[in-house]
């Protein structure tokens, strides 16, 4: 059985790269993963972009239908500790993207993020207002995704991809056991123990 904190990490393999991977991309031939060292294999960076892509996909549908609140679940808050916690996923998946994001970049890396995909700027207007050269700034935006991509995969506990575990409120961890104490085992019956009779 995996330790507790594996069963918390994303495991990458072929099987989970593939689905993502970009079939012409010229690093891992569509399989997802490349090798790097001998034996040692890494997820390509086609897999992260499209990672993140799917994840700001989400988050646009979200800020989109902000007008509109979403329902209210309830969840268990943490596995086997019996708790629930009432929660509106879309608006926390909105707070996530925009502090995961805001923690794993750097400043001049979040000016860029902020710009082109949270106030939806151009690439003309991302390059006059940041003073960045417009094939410098795809070669900025590509290395971002790719940061966030892994990121949005890693984040532990709970990552913000897949995204149906996010909203579907997967718990990961394996529950402890013993939550209840046991009770005591019962000695076995005398067999020559007379039982009395019930009354009326």
């Amino acid at each position: 059985m995996p330790h507790q904190e594996d069963n918390k990490k994303m495991q990458w393999s072929r099987s989970t790269a593939i689905g993502l991977a970009k079939t012409i991309c010229t690093s891992c031939h569509g399989h997802g993963m490349r090798q790097v060292r001998k034996n040692t294999e890494v997820p390509c960076n086609c897999v992260f972009r499209a990672i993140f892509r799917a994840c700001y996909s989400r988050f646009r549908e979200c800020v989109a239908n902000g007008s509109h609140p979403s329902t209210v679940s309830l969840e268990f808050c943490a596995a086997g500790e019996g708790r629930r916690v009432y929660s509106r996923k879309r608006e926390e998946f909105v707070a996530d993207f925009c502090l995961v994001s805001q923690r794993l970049l750097d400043e001049s890396e979040y000016r860029i993020f902020r710009y082109y995909y949270l106030l939806g700027a151009d690439s003309h207007l991302c390059c006059r207002q940041l003073q960045v050269p417009r094939g410098n700034l795809f070669h900025h935006l590509y290395r971002i995704q790719e940061k966030l991509g892994r990121g949005f995969a890693e984040l532990e506990p709970y990552a913000l991809f897949p995204l149906d575990e996010y909203f579907g409120g997967t718990i990961l961890r394996e529950p402890p056991r013993g939550i209840f104490p046991a009770r005591k085992p019962m000695a076995p019956r005398d067999p020559q123990e007379r039982l009395l009779p019930l009354s009326a």
